[in-house]
């Protein structure tokens, strides 16, 4: 490459501004897709080492978001995930318009996300163990349930039950999908009528709430687990802080909707560092897998 060549194409290279703030070096520049600012410690991070650590800070050990195709390779066995009904795919059955069409809203997403729906479901190993996955995507219009979601992962549990392996939910949401009305609040119904199938059946249910999950998915699916394991700072909650404190005119605690606060308070089981959670839902899975000859393994 030449230098004339290496200017234009730096010209090009977008930037994100860092640091500044009061006890923090002024700003600086780095390249996108290169390096990545910590919202927690405003360290600069290296995008490549972070990839290698699971999208976890090694400065403060912030959990960034990650894409349901980082989630599913920190999880599962290797070539493990085979996905199932992907040509479900949403309509606009109101012909929904606001400041923008909801035809638009899902053009944006997919373009955005690369991907189809808010969730991903199928069949996996975890530690050698089947189960069957769904991974939520908060980049396709915040998570949020719509007929489809709840379709895919109503399907994700019936299909469990049917052979009788785990489920295991990675839950990341906003909440219901306005745009399609009461077809999404139906949803919560919907999928949790087959979560209590696959219970009466007998078979496990793993729920792994990361950040945020809100509205009807925590309403829901996502807390009827066996087991209910969230990401350290993960916010989660049915309404989000700032529509609680208009609602009840009081100032609301610190930590308020934080995995942490929910654990305190008896909402979930056990928060879960990104780096120990494949083993820990493996380990999990081992105890609650039923063994032949019958019975539970607890």
């Amino acid at each position: 490459m030449s230098v004339t060549d290496w200017f234009s194409q730096r010209e090009r290279r977008r930037y994100t501004r860092t640091g500044g703030g009061q006890g923090r070096p002024g700003p600086s520049e780095v390249a996108d897709g290169i390096w990545v600012q910590c919202p927690g410690c405003k360290r600069a991070l290296l995008e490549r080492e972070l990839a290698e650590k699971v999208r976890v800070c090694s400065g403060c050990g912030h959990h960034f978001a990650m894409t349901p195709t980082e989630r599913i390779a920190s999880l599962v066995d290797d070539g493990t995930f085979t996905e199932i009904d992907a040509s479900l795919t949403p309509r606009d059955p109101l012909g929904f318009v606001a400041v923008k069409s909801y035809a638009e809203s899902l053009s944006a997403a997919r373009e955005k996300s690369g991907a189809n729906e808010a969730v991903l479901t199928g069949r996996a190993a975890i530690a050698g163990a089947g189960v069957v996955l769904g991974v939520m995507d908060f980049r396709f219009i915040g998570a949020s349930m719509g007929s489809v979601v709840g379709e895919r992962v109503t399907r994700a549990f019936e299909l469990a039950t049917e052979e009788r392996l785990p489920a295991v939910m990675v839950t990341a949401s906003g909440g219901a999908r306005m745009q399609e009305g009461m077809l999404s609040l139906m949803q919560m119904a919907k999928t949790s009528a087959a979560v209590r199938r696959h219970s009466d059946a007998g078979l496990p249910y793993l729920s792994i709430l990361t950040n945020p999950t809100y509205g009807g998915v925590t309403a829901s699916f996502a807390v009827l687990a066996d087991v209910i394991f969230a990401e350290p700072g993960a916010m989660i909650g049915f309404a989000g802080p700032r529509l609680v404190e208009q609602t009840i005119r009081q100032k609301l605690p610190k930590g308020f909707q934080t995995s942490e606060s929910m654990l305190k308070h008896g909402m979930i089981d056990r928060i879960v560092a990104r780096t120990e959670l494949r083993d820990t839902v493996a380990l999990m899975l081992s105890y609650l897998t039923p063994r032949a000859g019958g019975g539970a393994g607890v």
